[in-house]
């Protein structure tokens, strides 16, 4: 779902620009509401997912594993596998018992042998690298646009060429999560099953190096010479 979340922030952009464009063209500092106002709409789905989140059932591991209640753990997992809507019994508390808190001390010894250390370590670097990568971009999806060439405008009147690049640039940041973002994930949704997971995370990971690794050398020929190869090459990144 997060394509959805990065295509639906690039189109209440393009709403929230058409609906201040004539304050912008007036003046240009009004683009100020504009930022603004799409940070606050971000903020409306996180507000719903906080309210279900407090409104539904805390887990069985939560109940066993927080709030150390194994018998009301033990009953909830009964019921649920039973189907069974009969939950009166188990409303409230039930029996605590002494679990022992994991501590650093656990931790330690646990990762600090190599067999289970490198599993840790391998999978955090990983991510680690690539999220400086995927939110690096990501973030800076605008700026890219602008360095293309995409977003440049040549209005003289600075408030309509304001305007005009702001719009040129949610528009291709709708073309791009469109194109390679949105498929990307559901790509993945689709196969992952048959594929396997760490096929398509070795797939993923050694594309894009690929492909960081091209556009990284090529950047300024490309940008010269052949902007409609580079926005298929950068479409990739997303696809991946």
């Amino acid at each position: 779902m997060q394509g959805f979340g990065i295509l639906a922030s690039a189109i209440v952009a393009l709403i929230v620009l058409a609906a201040f464009r004539s304050a912008i063209i007036e003046d240009v500092s009004a683009v100020d509401y504009c930022w603004r106002i799409v940070l606050g709409v971000g903020a409306v789905p996180g507000l719903l997912a906080l309210y279900f989140r407090l409104t539904i059932p805390e887990t069985p591991r939560y109940t066993m594993d927080v709030e150390y209640d194994v018998n009301k753990a033990t009953n909830d997992i009964t019921n649920y596998l039973q189907t069974d809507d009969s939950r009166d019994e188990n409303d409230g508390p039930g029996n605590h018992v002494d679990v022992p808190k994991a501590s650093w001390s656990d931790f330690v010894s646990y990762f600090g042998k190599w067999k289970n250390g490198k599993v840790l370590l391998g999978t955090s670097m990983s991510w680690f690298a690539l999220d400086i990568a995927f939110y690096g971009i990501g973030l800076n999806n605008g700026i890219i646009l602008s360095a293309i060439g995409y977003a440049d405008t040549h209005e003289a009147e600075m408030g309509l060429r304001a305007y005009n690049s702001l719009k040129n640039m949610a528009v291709g940041n709708i073309i791009i999560t469109m194109l390679g973002t949105v498929p990307g994930y559901w790509v993945t949704v689709a196969f992952v099953d048959s594929w396997g997971r760490k096929p398509i995370q070795l797939m993923g990971f050694g594309v894009l190096t690929a492909l960081f690794i091209a556009m990284g050398a090529a950047f300024n020929p490309l940008k010269e010479h052949s902007i409609p190869a580079f926005i298929v090459l950068f479409t990739l990144l997303q696809v991946f």
